[in-house]
């Protein structure tokens, strides 16, 4: 028990010297210009695939509608040929669905990485300067609390977007890092300048006069 409590102050001696540092990435995309860009393309893509599948869908529930209304009219072998080339196309519609949803998000991926990968060298960039040993990124790392201090965020996205900047992209207004408050109990920093002159105390003026001394008798 001596030696874990030995190790276990060690441990937390050691990472008190260690600086660490967060990025919020999904925030870093959404407010450059580059993953701004990003993101409408994608959108474009995602909007013109979903309305030719809808406009699949919906062609489907029509034939199905009136295969139900025309099947009493039809012999027994007519009608389930019918069943079985409907059902045949909502199998391969639902597949067609799945295998979109799939490309869409690789095609995500892919367009995302080639960002992440600009961004990581001015994430590394900053850490040095500021003598990080690690820097987390906010989603991914499982991170529950953290200083603002240490967020990394906004000078990662004004960087990126004086690096790359995008035709027509007005950057947004970064405020700076908040600087860490001092710790209760640690002394400041004394001001500077000449020391305001000490209040001279109040001057208390003449005591009591003396009572007069009885006059000798005769």
């Amino acid at each position: 028990m001596r030696v874990l409590l030995l190790i276990s102050l060690f441990s937390l001696t050691a990472l008190a010297d260690v600086k660490l540092g967060y990025v919020d990435l999904k925030r870093a995309i959404e407010l450059t210009g580059e993953g701004q860009a990003a993101k409408a393309k994608l959108k474009a893509e995602v909007d013109k695939k979903k309305a030719e599948f809808e406009l699949e869908q919906r062609k489907l529930r029509e034939d199905s509608l009136l295969l139900d209304r025309q099947s009493s009219a039809m012999s027994e072998e007519v009608r389930v040929q019918k069943m079985k080339e409907l059902q045949g196309r909502i199998l391969q519609n639902a597949e067609k669905g799945q295998k979109l949803q799939a490309e869409l998000l690789e095609r995500e991926q892919v367009e995302l990485k080639k960002i992440f990968d600009r961004m990581d060298p001015i994430v590394k960039q900053i850490a040095e300067r500021d003598g990080l040993a690690m820097v987390f990124e906010r989603t991914d790392s499982g991170l529950i609390y953290a200083p603002m201090s240490s967020d990394l965020t906004n000078e990662l996205i004004r960087t990126y977007n004086d690096k790359f900047p995008v035709k027509g992209f007005k950057p947004p207004v970064l405020s700076p890092a908040p600087t860490p408050k001092p710790v209760p109990g640690t002394p400041t920093t004394p001001p500077t300048g000449p020391a305001p002159n000490p209040t001279p105390a109040p001057n208390p003026g003449p005591g009591p006069a003396a009572p007069p001394k009885d006059a000798p008798s005769k």
